[in-house]
């Protein structure tokens, strides 16, 4: 069986690997703004352009809000933000309130990545590989969390037990 420390060791690994990945496209946003001809590494062809995808309206705000909203921000920077929220609860190793709370933020965000798959794919008619990296992390990490969340109320029913 695997560990608790396991599954939490995999999560820190995904969270920082999905920080990379926030932090390159970005990157990849705010340089196609500066210089429009820039051509990001993970544009490989006219389908498979993540500068393409991350420049769209759908790469602000989710496409939700209008350009004049403080929450029309790029999308790397909210995934940015769950990502170093979702590290800093990763620390707490024992609060079932926690552990929920860590599911509520992946399910969220799973949500969230199928929205924008769904626009990726139908609408854009694109693939970005850095958004696609981004949707199998959340994936994973939602899978450690439920598994995280399950252990930790297992733990507290061992414990309730022995006392």
């Amino acid at each position: 069986m695997v560990s608790l420390f396991v599954y939490r060791q995999i999560a820190t690994v995904l969270f920082l690997v999905g920080i990379g990945l926030s932090f390159y496209a970005f990157y990849v946003e705010t340089r196609k703004a500066n210089d429009p001809s820039y051509r990001a590494a993970c544009d490989i062809s006219e389908r498979m352009s993540c500068s393409r995808v991350l420049t769209s309206r759908w790469g602000r705000g989710f496409g939700l809000f209008k350009s004049d909203s403080i929450f029309n921000l790029p999308d790397a920077l909210f995934a940015l933000i769950y990502y170093c929220l979702s590290l800093i609860l990763n620390r707490s190793y024992r609060s079932k309130t926690i552990a929920r709370l860590r599911v509520v933020f992946s399910v969220i965000t799973n949500l969230g990545s199928v929205y924008l798959g769904y626009i990726l794919y139908f609408v854009l008619h694109d693939v970005c590989l850095v958004c696609c990296g981004m949707y199998i992390v959340n994936c994973i990490i939602l899978i450690c969390n439920l598994k995280l969340l399950t252990m930790t109320n297992a733990d507290k029913h061992q414990k309730k037990k022995k006392q």
